[in-house]
């Protein structure tokens, strides 16, 4: 099987979060703390368009603590809190100063025997589908802590591909935005064609 390489930079600081969150879809997403190693496949993506999206967090032009993550460069985790328990991944998306950022909204753990052996020989085995993203950080082990990290740098590593997906990627409206009005409309979430996502 051949050895994915990380991500370079250049794909999140790109323009077009939606096609960033679309072509996000079968790559493997890491964490690795130096005591524990867990791998997925991203299986389900939400694209999240800053100022001018009502479903985000930066809608306006909002700056808070809380968001200022979402002003940084292309390639940043934004992590928040969810009605005060669930902790959800972002991947902050184009230049600095745009609020765009992608949710990681599911993964599929893979065991040792599908992953290429550079993640084989250091893989902490574990179970269970990650759909949902809180289900997801509780299983990687997010939390606020991974704020304000860059990708591939820390803990957080995202690879390239090592599945053929781009005719098996569904696209629909994202979940939980209703009050987005006309955007909570928009085909904005992703998911791989035989996985089963949640309805929140």
């Amino acid at each position: 099987m051949t050895e994915p390489v990380l991500v370079d930079q250049s794909f999140f600081l790109r323009d077009d979060v939606v096609a960033i969150a679309r072509e996000l879809i079968g790559k493997i997403i890491l964490v690795d703390d130096q005591k524990t190693f867990k791998a997925g496949i991203i299986a389900e993506t939400e694209a999240y368009a800053g100022e001018t999206d009502r479903a985000s967090h930066a809608y306006g032009g909002r700056r808070t603590n809380r968001t200022e993550t979402l002003y940084l460069s292309g390639g940043h985790v934004y992590v928040y809190l969810c009605y005060g328990i669930h902790h959800l991944l972002n991947i902050v998306t184009n230049q600095a100063g745009i609020p765009h950022a992608v949710l990681i909204r599911g993964i599929v753990p893979v065991g040792k025997e599908h992953l290429p052996s550079y993640f084989a020989t250091r893989f902490a085995k574990w179970e269970g589908l990650a759909n949902g993203p809180g289900k997801l950080s509780s299983k990687l082990g997010i939390t606020l802590k991974h704020n304000g990290m860059m990708l591939n740098e820390n803990m957080i590593q995202i690879y390239n591909s090592i599945l053929k997906t781009s005719q098996e990627v569904v696209s629909s409206t994202r979940v939980g935005v209703d009050y987005a009005g006309e955007d909570a409309k928009l085909p904005y979430r992703f998911y791989l064609k035989h996985y089963k996502p949640t309805k929140w």
